[in-house]
């Protein structure tokens, strides 16, 4: 028997988003919902992507690419899946899309008390560059603005 599943990045489909709906709940305070999921699948800017651990949804992430701007609206990893280096392969796929698309950089919002994602993101090359005051709710919470310079050479993390 396998100690370690085989993950795989995929493009988010239709029979992804109850599973997805539910993690939102998990995660966040203001979750989307499965019809903003939905909505997802037919926008041209709009890349989801999904990481599945032997056929299983272990998280996923959604990435917007507009000009050469690109910004992460969800990254979320189901508890069981957390500190596995998923948050590391979203990301890094997340960059990957983003050049692909011709996108010059890559920016977040996170609440500065998610420390573990503060840590993530750092290590990955995100900067902080603002703060949006009052951004999160339940509880009110500042959000820091953490921007990643993509270059053309960089394909994954």
């Amino acid at each position: 028997m396998k100690n370690k599943k085989e993950t795989v990045i995929v493009p988010m489909e239709e029979k992804h988003i109850p599973v997805l709906a539910e993690l939102e709940k998990i995660c966040f305070s203001q979750p989307w919902t499965y019809e903003q999921l939905y909505e997802e699948l037919d926008n041209r800017t709009a890349h989801f992507i999904v990481a599945e651990a032997d056929g299983e949804t272990a998280g996923y992430m959604g990435i917007f690419v507009v000009c050469e701007s690109s910004y992460v609206s969800n990254i979320a990893v189901f508890p069981d899946y957390r500190r596995q280096g998923l948050g590391k392969r979203l990301i890094g796929e997340a960059v990957r899309i983003a050049l692909e698309n011709g996108a010059q950089s890559l920016s977040l919002e996170v609440r500065p008390s998610n420390t573990p994602a503060v840590k993530l993101y750092s290590s990955l090359g995100f900067e902080e560059v603002g703060l949006r005051k009052n951004f999160y709710r339940n509880p009110t919470e500042d959000g820091l603005i953490l921007t990643k310079t993509l270059e053309k050479a960089e394909n994954k993390e």
